[in-house]
């Protein structure tokens, strides 16, 4: 149930701009909530339209590359991935965060 709290916590930051018409959110592949799953939850709780998009993520790894990693397994809480060059885990750039991306009120 982590994407129930952490839509209630995008409304409520989104709330604070006036009363909600629309707000977008970008949802990182490395994020750990899947956009799938919070999608549904944050429709459900908001009188708004909603809008989720999931963005790509770019990772650097010991061994000199720099990319998309190979996600190896993603399911609720959790996503494991790699380097798909050498096999090793390699540090995140972007693609991890939940982020209101755009918000119109009435």
């Amino acid at each position: 149930m982590h994407e129930t709290a952490i839509a209630r916590g995008i409304l409520e930051e989104a709330r604070k701009h006036g009363k909600l018409r629309k707000i977008e959110v970008e949802v990182g592949e490395l994020a750990h909530i899947p956009a799938k799953d919070l999608e549904p939850t944050l429709r459900e709780m908001a009188e708004c339209e909603v809008v989720v998009r999931e963005t790509e993520s770019r990772v650097r790894c010991v061994c000199g590359f720099e990319g998309r990693p190979k996600i190896v397994e993603k399911g609720h809480d959790m996503t494991y991935f790699e380097c798909p060059e050498c096999g090793k885990v390699p540090e995140v750039l972007e693609g991890n965060q939940i982020v209101i991306s755009n918000v119109e009120v009435e």
